[in-house]
């Protein structure tokens, strides 16, 4: 047994009662705010196996936001307050691309935004020396993002937006919509 399960019971979720996990949670902050640019709430919970780096960019985390245990949040990235990360969930901004995640918004685990795509049109050229294209990445506020989920550079996710598990979203997807597939459309309105 790692000697995280052992401080935070296993929980894919950082667990904020009593005095041995609030300390673990403060390692958490400790380990996210040792690098220049991070800029944390006082009160958001950040579990001290997540991963996060600002990559030379400002990076920061609301109120009462929860990042879990797995999570990697890197570079130029903005995220609301009461927001979840769930675990192994990957979140990375770039020049030209930030990400930014509103208030009350869901990220399940094992969802991956990705705000620079890898361009390979030129097959003269070893697609890693080519240069990527950034687009920035928005998520409004009050938004539920399912597991497994990918959205690409230069989405914009509304408000009040559900995604489906596994969809992989390419194209901005309207305020109040449900969405889901691969690529990801709407199916429906949450606004009836």
């Amino acid at each position: 047994m790692s000697f995280s399960i052992f401080i935070d019971g296993g929980k894919s979720v950082p667990n904020r009662g009593g005095v041995l996990n609030w300390l673990w949670l403060r390692w958490g902050r400790y380990l996210a705010q040792r690098h220049a640019g991070v800029s944390l709430a006082p009160k958001c919970y950040i579990h001290p196996n997540a991963r996060i780096h600002p990559r030379g960019f400002k990076l920061s985390i609301g109120a009462r936001s929860v990042v879990s245990p797995g999570a990697c949040i890197q570079g130029q990235v903005a995220i609301g307050e009461d927001t979840s990360v769930n675990a192994y969930s990957i979140l990375v901004g770039v020049k030209n691309g930030p990400i930014t995640i509103g208030n009350g918004v869901r990220i399940a685990p094992h969802v991956m935004m990705f705000a620079n795509n890898h361009r390979f049109a030129n097959t003269d050229i070893p697609i890693h020396k080519q240069a990527g294209k950034a687009g920035p990445i928005t998520v409004e506020d009050d938004v539920w993002i399912a597991g497994m989920v990918m959205i690409t550079a230069g989405v914009h996710i509304g408000h009040g937006s559900v995604i489906g598990a596994g969809a992989v979203v390419t194209k901005d997807i309207p305020p109040w919509s449900v969405a889901v597939g691969v690529p990801a459309r709407v199916i429906k309105s949450r606004k009836g």
